[in-house]
């Protein structure tokens, strides 16, 4: 009998491996953005353009049975759903179908307004994301929603801690900001300006604290459950306003995936600091030579972006782009642990 279900098993992963990724979009609610959904689907990829990327997808290709499971995947700041498409499709030849829904304010096509006004907002999309799959009936068929898994890089892992009953408030991302501006510059003011070792970086920071003191007076602590997110990962997660205590033992399993040469959310203010304190997270992988932008696969055309944003999302010397479908598996093994029989 164990080695019946070995050989099921092992057939169901070649089907899954061997089927196309198709790739689909459901409309958000009004006022937010499209839902983009990757799937297990009949037929065969094709090279698909999406802005500045070619994607190998079965575009509205028919959605064929996975694995019966879904994953969000929650984008960072100014961010969009190409830029995890290698990710996704991991998941969807694993079996799991993705969905990512688009920020409101905090994406690639309408940047207006990242940081804690995003932040605000982006767990509740990610619970209708949850919901406008479950309402397509193409996708509805193929799933059960009682264990659901979420992935967030960036400000989608600020998401991700929130989801896994993290607390945050403005208030501590100003504190955090008025104690550590020199070390975590870039998390504090974003792409707005950067330190360049001269005479101007002290008016520079006095600047950005003033700023931060009238924008994040806010001492609420904010939070939002969904009863159908089982198990979460954290990519590089924005983590310096988090209550560190609330997430001492998440009642979900949440996995974390660092970078040690992290320019823009220094790991000793956000991720480590988390995982310091939480007694049940697990370490999903650890790049010891990547940067911020190393999740960001396939990553963005450099040239599009400007300085700051190309400084800071560009890959270290050293680290080599080779090593990330492995940790894309080590992502999908984790979901495939927590979320399947």
């Amino acid at each position: 009998m164990y080695k019946y279900l070995i050989v099921c098993v092992l057939a169901f992963a070649a089907a899954c491996a061997q089927a196309a990724v198709g790739l689909a979009q459901l409309p958000g609610i009004p006022g937010e953005g499209p839902v983009t959904v990757y799937y297990p689907a009949a037929g065969q990829d094709t090279a698909v353009q999406r802005g500045p990327f070619t994607l190998q997808l079965a575009a509205n290709a028919q959605a064929v049975r996975g694995n019966g499971r879904l994953v969000v995947i929650s984008h960072g700041s100014g961010g969009n759903a190409w830029v995890h498409s290698n990710l996704a499709r991991t998941l969807v030849q694993a079996g799991f179908i993705v969905a990512m829904p688009e920020h409101r304010g905090d994406n690639a096509r309408d940047p207006s307004t990242p940081g804690p006004e995003s932040w605000k907002l982006r767990p509740a999309e990610v619970s209708r994301a949850i919901d406008a799959v479950a309402q397509e009936p193409r996708f509805a068929a193929l799933l059960s929603f009682d264990k659901v898994g979420m992935y967030g890089m960036s400000a989608g892992g600020h998401t991700a801690l929130s989801l896994a009953g993290g607390r945050w408030s403005p208030a501590e991302f100003r504190r955090h900001c008025e104690a550590d501006i020199a070390d975590d510059f870039p998390s504090c003011v974003g792409l707005a300006t950067k330190l360049r070792g001269d005479f101007l970086d002290g008016v520079k920071k006095t600047v950005a604290v003033g700023v931060i003191r009238q924008r994040f007076g806010d001492e609420a602590w904010y939070t939002h459950t969904d009863p159908r997110i089982k198990a979460i990962v954290a990519g590089v997660p924005s983590a310096a306003d988090f209550d560190a205590a609330s997430l001492a033992n998440p009642p979900v399993p949440l996995g974390f995936v660092t970078a040690r040469q992290d320019k823009w959310l220094n790991p000793r203010f956000h991720s480590d600091r988390i995982l310091a304190a939480c007694k049940t997270c697990e370490l999903v992988a650890d790049m010891p030579t990547a940067g911020h932008g190393a999740l960001l696969s396939p990553p963005p055309p450099m040239e599009m972006l400007g300085e700051i944003a190309t400084d800071l999302l560009s890959d270290p010397p050293g680290f080599d782009r080779a090593a990330m479908p492995e940790v894309d598996r080590k992502i999908t093994a984790f979901f495939s642990k927590h979320l399947l029989p």
